[in-house]
């Protein structure tokens, strides 16, 4: 079994689609190990984003990060990252599936109300940047 790790963001929590998101998650095989509803603030947004600061978005990007709580979790299943991102589908959801979560309840590119890991090696800086092992409880 794998881990990922997942943000339900802004747009989806002030929309109340937290349990909607969760259920199309397990529905499609990943357990839910780790849980909790934060609001981000700007230096721990700037610092999960770090990639992204030179990038023109950088500063919308935080904005809009920090505009309502999100949902950190960690997620648990066989091939993890990648079923994940195929549960997640493509970043612009115009292009995402049907059935999957930025499909059904994306508003646009970056209010694509979920993030998800896209290496293990990225999945397992993402959670250690936001749980503690004894939050983790697969």
């Amino acid at each position: 079994m794998d881990k990922t790790f997942s943000i339900i963001k802004p747009d989806a929590t002030k929309r109340n689609l937290t349990g909607a998101i969760n259920k199309i998650i397990e529905d499609n095989g990943l357990r839910i190990i780790a849980q909790k509803r934060i609001k981000l603030t700007k230096e721990k947004a700037e610092g999960f984003y770090s990639i992204h600061s030179d990038k023109s978005f950088f500063g919308e990007l935080i904005e809009y990060m920090t505009s309502e709580p999100v949902i950190v979790q960690v997620l648990e299943g066989v091939n993890a990252v990648e079923s994940y991102r195929n549960i997640m589908g493509a970043t612009n959801p115009e292009n995402a599936n049907i059935g999957t979560i930025r499909k059904e309840f994306a508003l646009n590119i970056q209010e694509n109300s979920v993030h998800g890991s896209d290496s293990k090696e990225n999945a397992d800086i993402e959670i250690k940047y936001f749980f503690n092992n004894d939050e983790i409880v697969g």
